[in-house]
Order: structure tokens, then sequence, then C-alpha cells
């Protein structure tokens, strides 16, 4: 799934070295330097359109200096800028940064901090994926919204995160409170009625997944869970913001969190991914070292129990060295990126994996595998497509770290889903390759049905999340074509099947709508986690366009366009884009999205957009102005 700070922010810079890079991001840049003429030498290549996942120098504009420094500094693409010099770095985002010279505004706080505790309870969605078994589904004995309540829902808020061009992390809601993190490692506490910010916390890097909330005995105040860039859990007061622990599961220099943590019986499960996918464009790295797992951590106090890796071994040295003269290694990769799924009657967790980064592809990339929740051993595998192995070297740097499979890149991004009726459960799971599959956890994972749904490719098929109402499994496609290299028809839209037999019951195709969005980046694909009510389907798509779903029908009962700007709470303008990664939360009569997601050439954003029926809310109308479009 390749996802990486700024998915990939100068990710194709050509001036490659082994220089280490200074920690501190540099003051003042040289004035002789000239930020038009580095970029030309050493980034223009890959951000002119020409590399499907860098994104394009239009999109830069968005993006503060601060942030793309802090990439070539201390992020994904720390390697590739090596042999730049500090001034060369800042001149460089000093160029294709924001120019317009305005001053951040600052985030709203409210008049006051909380002094109610945040209450927990049965019916409150915990963590990303609506609790241990990943249904993502909200009952109506919980919350629902009526068709009545639907036709009149309005935007009542709007949230601009300061200095981002992606919003990721997907809020969680418990009672009046709306926690989320932030590209530039920010954690908020925002007042689920107004927006104001009760409190902020500072993760010190980006914080791509959503956060967990867990009731702790002896404990006053539920904990707040969430992992950073540089794989670090963070365990905070969900009501004052106050830290508790911070614990580092890093195995791998390049280990990341991209999945939300789990809780559940006193642990937190964490699960492993890494921007080595990204490290490997560099020529001269030795190819590859990582592989994939989870770790398990004491909840109270943040001790690292255990960890369990996809890979049985440590990638080792083949002998054998690359076009550059780097040693290459193996089998590597199959990172994690998915919130893990977990069976107590069984005693495992779940999770898939994602591609190999070196050859020859590992049987444990592209495959379901169960720990045991009480050591994280192995308990068994199952790999639904092999042969799988790829790194960004496949796009760029010469090829010479590029496997010799070169792809097909298929992962298995979208969490596990551990479905029930009556004496029957079943494994399901969505694959990137456009395949759902439906597994048996009493045999060895065995496949039970298999159901091709779209074409497929590396922004899904199914990327980010499905979800069941129990009755039906809701799959979003996304069947988007890069590159052009893509063989079939696509099929984007929601796909609705029996979760026993795989037998579809309908499909509502996304149809194209970019003409009137006007963006080069626009696409009819539906990367995004999906939400459920007893009666919808919540969705969003590459075009920014939020739907709802008659989840009997497929019927689109109401759309709004986040494509849009927005005034946010404080002042600021929010600006909309792609809805992609995290999916749409549904919790006290509110829906929240995140819209905006710089990655891979998709459209821009900074936005939290938080929607009330028109009743209880005066809608913010959106903000005149030009959006970026080509």
């Amino acid at each position: 799934m390749n996802t990486s700070v700024l998915a990939g922010a100068l990710a194709c810079l050509t001036a490659w070295g082994s220089v280490a890079v200074e920690a501190a991001v540099p003051g003042a840049a040289d004035q002789s330097a000239d930020g038009a003429a580095l970029f030309a030498e050493n980034c223009a290549t890959c951000h002119n359109g020409s590399v499907p996942r860098a994104p394009h120098i239009i999109t830069f504009s968005m993006m503060s200096p601060e942030s793309l420094l802090t990439v070539m500094n201390d992020g994904a693409m720390r390697r590739q800028a090596a042999k730049l010099s500090p001034d060369e770095r800042s001149a460089i985002a000093h160029f294709i940064g924001e120019s317009s010279g305005a001053e951040s505004v600052p985030v709203l706080m409210c008049d006051a901090p909380a002094t109610a505790p945040v209450t927990l309870n049965a019916d409150s969605w915990p963590d990303w994926g609506g609790g241990i078994r990943n249904y993502r589904h909200v009952s109506a004995a919980v919350d629902t919204l009526s068709a009545d309540q639907i036709s009149r829902l309005q935007l009542k808020w709007a949230f601009a995160y300061p200095g981002a061009t992606r919003a990721r992390s997907q809020p969680l809601v418990v009672g009046d409170a709306v926690f989320v993190g932030s590209q530039d490692g920010t954690v908020y506490n925002l007042d689920l009625e107004t927006g104001c910010a009760r409190w902020t916390y500072a993760a010190g890097y980006e914080v791509r997944n959503g956060p967990t909330v867990a009731t702790v005995a002896g404990m006053a105040d539920p904990l707040l869970l969430f992992g950073d860039f540089k794989a670090r859990v963070h365990a905070v007061n969900a009501r004052t913001g106050a830290q508790l622990w911070m614990s580092d599961v890093a195995t791998h220099a390049d280990a990341t969190i991209t999945g939300a943590v789990k809780t559940h019986d006193g642990r937190v499960y964490v699960p492993i991914s890494s921007s080595e996918w990204a490290t490997a464009a560099d020529p001269g790295y030795p190819c590859c070292t990582f592989r994939g797992g989870v770790a398990a951590l004491d909840v109270v106090t943040g001790e690292k129990l255990w960890t369990g890796f996809v890979m049985p071994d440590e990638p080792a040295a083949t002998g054998e060295l690359n076009a550059e003269g780097a040693p290459q290694f193996g089998p590597s990769g199959a990172p994690v990126w998915n919130s893990p799924s977990i069976d107590t009657e069984r005693g495992v967790l779940y999770v898939g994996t994602g591609e190999a980064y070196t050859s020859p592809a590992s049987e444990s990339s592209d495959a379901v595998i169960a720990f045991r929740l009480n050591d994280g051993q192995v308990a068994w595998r199952k790999q639904l497509l092999g042969g799988d192995a790829w790194n960004m070297a496949c796009f760029i740097g010469g090829g010479a770290n590029c496997p010799e499979e070169n792809g097909p890149d298929l992962d298995i991004g979208a969490s596990t889903i551990l479905w029930r009726s009556g004496d029957t459960e079943l494994l399901l799971v969505g694959q990137k390759s456009g395949d759902v599959y439906a597994l048996d956890p009493d045999n060895q994972g065995e496949i039970v049905w298999h159901r091709k749904l779209g074409r497929g490719g590396y922004a899904g098929g199914v990327h980010w999340g499905m979800s069941t109402d129990g009755e039906t499994l809701f799959a979003a496609i996304a069947d988007t074509d890069f590159i052009g290299d893509s063989v079939g028809d696509p099929f984007p839209g929601i796909h609705a099947l029996d979760p026993a037999t795989g037998e579809r019951r309908w499909y509502a195709r996304n149809e194209n709508r970019c003409e009137e969005q006007g963006h080069f980046a626009c696409d009819p694909g539906m990367s995004a986690a999906i939400t459920t009510t007893d009666s919808h389907v919540i969705a969003g798509g590459f075009d920014g366009i939020l739907r709802i779903f008659d989840s009997t029908t497929g019927e689109v009962v109401w759309e709004f366009n986040t494509f849009d700007r927005f005034t946010a709470v404080n002042g600021d303008i929010a600006k909309g884009g792609a809805i992609e990664s995290d999916g749409p939360v549904l919790s006290g009569g509110h829906l929240l999205v995140n819209s905006g997601y710089q990655f891979g050439g998709r459209i821009p954003g900074n936005a939290l957009l938080v929607f009330a029926p028109v009743a209880a809310v005066a809608p913010v109308a959106a903000v005149e102005g030009e959006l970026v479009s080509e």
C-alpha cells in the first residue's frame, strides 16, 4: 500500500547520497540558492506527473515550507535528500511550498478546558473498526440517521488541520468529544458541538491512524491511544491530554504505524508497517531488511510484551549486489497496514499483509496471518496472492533495487472482518486486487468463497476498509488506472454481497463526474473505508463527494461535494479534496468525514467536516475562491 509521510513528497530526488541528514531544520536559506533550478535538477523528473505515486508540483502549493523540510530532514525522503545541503533543501521547500506569506491562524481553543469525565459506554465506537470484529457498523440502537434527517443534513462546522495537505486520521467520537490526529503530529480533543479545541497534544510526528479509547481499571479517565510515524505508541488521558506513557515498537529504522491500535483484556495490539518501500528507491540503499509484524503492549505501563513477525526469519544477505553495488537482502517486506480484528474464542488476532520488498516474494506477503494473543506466535497464515514483490525503485532511481517480479503491489490493506451469523463465523477479507474472500477461521484460513469485484490496482480494488451490518457485506472498489496499464473494465463504487456465500446483491456504480469537478487528479474510484447503519451505507470517493446509499437498493439518497473551501471554526480556510484512507463516522446525530489526501496525485486538502440535520445547525457556506485545478 506504499503510503508515507507526504506520500512520497519529494519522492523522486535524483541527487542520491549517503551523507547523514542533519537533524535540525535549517534557518533562513542562503538567498543566493536558486530553488527553481534545484527543483528542476533534482525533483522535476518525478513531480511533473510522470510518476503516479509522486505528488504533482501543483499540489505542493498547499504545503508549508516547514512541512516539506520535515519530510526531507526526518521523514520518508530523508535518504533521498541526503546529498542536498540544508540551504538547498530549504531553497527547494520555499520554492514549491505555500507562497502566500499569510500567517497561520491559531486553532480555536475552548473558553474552558473539559472538566466532565470522558465516558465510554457499551454503545461507543472504541476504535477505527467500531470494535474488535471491525464491522464498521452503527446500529439503530446506538445512533442513526432517518431518511428525513438525511435529507436535512448540512455542514455544521469545519476544522482546518494547520499546514496539512491530507487528512487521514479517522476521528473518534466519545460523548461530546472528537479525538483526531493530524499530519503535523498534533492530536486534538475537539468539542462536537462547536469545533473548539479542549486540548492539543504534540506527538512529534504525523499521526496517520485513528485514535483508540480504552477504560482501564483503577483509572478515573479513559486512555486515548494512537501511533505516530516513528512507530511510537502514545497513551494520554482522554479528558486532559496529559501523557501517561509512550512506547517505541519500531523493529526497523523505517518502521511506522498506519493502522489503528486495538485494545483487549489489558493489552494494546499495534500493527507495524514501514516506509522502506520508498527508501528502496535509492540505488545505493542495501535493500531490504524490514519485516512487518504486530506488537503487544501492557495498557497500563506501555511495556512491550511481545512482537510477532509476519516473516519467520530476519532478512539475510543474498550474496548478490544490485547494479550500483549495494548488497541485497531478503525475503523482506510484508508490512501490516491495517487494524487487527480480535478473535477472543480462538485466542488469536488477524491481520492482512502487504507486498514483499525483495525477490523472491515471501509466502507471508499478501496474506492473512493469525497471531496468538498470548505470545505473538503465528497460529496460521493463508497467502491469497503469491509472487508480489515491489518497491519504489520500480518507478524511479534507475530500478536498481526493483525486484524481478516488479509488482503487482496488491496488498491486503483493509482490515479483516470477523463475521458471525448464528453458529457460522467467517473471516471476510478484501484485497487491492479487487478480490473479496471468506476464510474459515477453524481450518487454517481455508477459502470458503471468493468473488472478484473489480480489476484492482495499487489504489484498490478494495483498499482501506469494508463494512457489514450483519446481513450484508459492503465493499468499496476504486479500480483507478493511474498509468494506463490496467486490463479490463473498471467497477468503481459500492458492491453488496451475501457474507455467507459471496453472492452479489447489488452494485452501485460511482459515475464519473470529474469533468464538473475540474481537477486533474479527480477520479470516480472509492478507496476510503466505508461505514454502515441498519439502513444506509456511507462512503466517500477520490472525487471528493461524500455519498449515502440505501443499503437495500444501492440508491444514492444524499451527497455532498467536499471539494470546496469552507470557513473553519477559527476563521481559517479548510480546503476539501479527495476522500481517502479513513472512513466516515456517525455519532451523536453528527456525521464526520475528513477531506483532502495528497498521495499519488490525489486532490490535497486539510478539512474535517461535521454535518448534522439542518434544524439543529446554521449551515456553513462554502468560501468563494479559486481551487487548484491543474
